[in-house]
């Protein structure tokens, strides 16, 4: 069984422009969470996924993906951006189905994540370093350079929104990247490694390993050959990831478990001051 509107392979990894089975060739259910149904299975991915992914990202930027201009990176977001609204619908009811979302806050997702690409996409090409005034007969300058490769772990509850402003930005400047979608629901960001491909993303710029959190995900965060990590979900697991990146040197951008927090203001009498409860 497949969900709704499903139109791509969803039990593969996406490593260097190819997608196959998992190393291990296993695979995880994926449940509706509304009815209790699996819906499909997707790839189970490992550490021998993580370290091929990473070498295929690797040769990306020593290749056709490194070779690109600024104005080009760009130019291929805006492709995928038009992708997106293209299959805007078709996003948001996989996006419902597997997350267990309402329709109508899956498509506000499908166009958050058109509006990433496109500001990232416009942005590519004007990210610029600066001119330092220094002594007569010196010129000092900084220069704005990518990462390398960089590690995406995206949470269940928002992969469309999240994962864009994770990648786009990451792509925007030359990164390639390797992600590990949560294994809960991830149809959406495999539904957006096939457009990237469709848009011509280069072979090995976008790498796609779903898999369980402790094995595809320690992996992709203990990796010595990744720059950064980007990682949405709880503090125990930020934790986690913040140590084995840090064995690495690796520095890492983490959004932990904040849930709009909230203040209210109780009104006092006219002699007592005001308190904050």
């Amino acid at each position: 069984m497949r969900p709704d509107r499903v139109w791509f392979e969803t039990d593969k990894v996406l490593i260097g422009g190819k997608w196959h089975a998992a190393s291990a060739n296993s695979t995880i259910d994926v449940v509706d969470p509304s009815h209790g149904t699996v819906l499909c299975e997707i790839a189970r991915g490992g550490s021998d996924d993580i370290d091929e992914a990473v070498a295929a990202a690797h040769a990306a930027r020593a290749g056709d993906w490194g070779r690109l201009t600024a104005a080009e990176r760009g130019r291929l977001l805006l492709r995928l951006a038009r992708l997106v609204r293209d299959r805007a619908e078709d996003l948001a009811i996989i996006e419902a189905q597997d997350v267990g979302k309402p329709l109508k806050q899956a498509q506000a997702d499908a166009v958050a994540l058109a509006r990433y690409m496109e500001f990232y996409g416009g942005a590519a090409d004007k990210l610029m370093g600066e001119t330092i005034p220094y002594l007569n007969g010196y010129t000092v300058y900084t220069v704005r350079e990518p990462h390398g490769v960089t590690g995406h772990i995206v949470p269940w509850n928002y992969p469309m929104q999240i994962l864009g402003r994770s990648i786009a930005p990451a792509l925007a400047t030359g990164n390639a990247c390797v992600i590990k979608p949560a294994e809960e629901a991830c149809l959406t960001a495999l539904a957006l490694a096939h457009l990237a491909t469709e848009a011509g993303f280069p072979d090995g710029a976008i790498n796609m390993v779903p898999g369980l959190g402790p094995e595809a995900g320690a992996a992709l965060a203990a990796h010595p050959r990744v720059g950064h990590i980007s990682f949405t979900g709880s503090v125990t697991v930020g934790v986690q990831i913040q140590q084995s990146a840090a064995r690495n040197v690796v520095p890492v951008t983490l959004e932990l478990g904040g849930k709009s927090p909230q203040m209210s203001l109780r009104m006092p009498p006219s002699n007592e001051r005001c308190r904050f409860s």
